[in-house]
């Protein structure tokens, strides 16, 4: 059995994975977006993904504060507040300062 041997120009579903946004913003060069174009033509994984990467920036474009519960509000707020604290270290400024308005409706 003779195995096909990928050219050296075809990208693999790694490479798409990273890829993706840049493709997305318009920001790949010519000749690397026609290489993606060309694997998504012949990996049904890959275009599904870029398809739900494309649905999920569509309904995120869309999502406002107002559209979240209280509680969801409340949630990201202390996840935000928990990432900053992790960025300034123990002791840092978090460049949170308790008034930033987030949550507090």
């Amino acid at each position: 059995m003779m195995l096909a041997l990928r050219r050296r120009d075809d990208l693999v579903c790694r490479q798409v994975v990273e890829l993706v946004t840049g493709y997305l913003e318009g920001e790949l060069p010519r000749r690397d977006a026609r290489r993606f174009e060309r694997h998504l033509l012949d990996c049904a994984d890959c275009a599904r993904y870029l398809e739900q990467m494309r649905v999920t920036i569509t309904s995120t474009g869309r999502l406002t504060p107002d559209d979240l519960t209280p509680e969801a509000r409340d949630e990201f707020t202390r996840i935000f507040r928990d990432w900053v604290g992790e960025r300034s270290g123990p002791g840092g400024d978090d460049g949170v300062d308790g008034d930033d308005g987030v949550g507090d409706r």
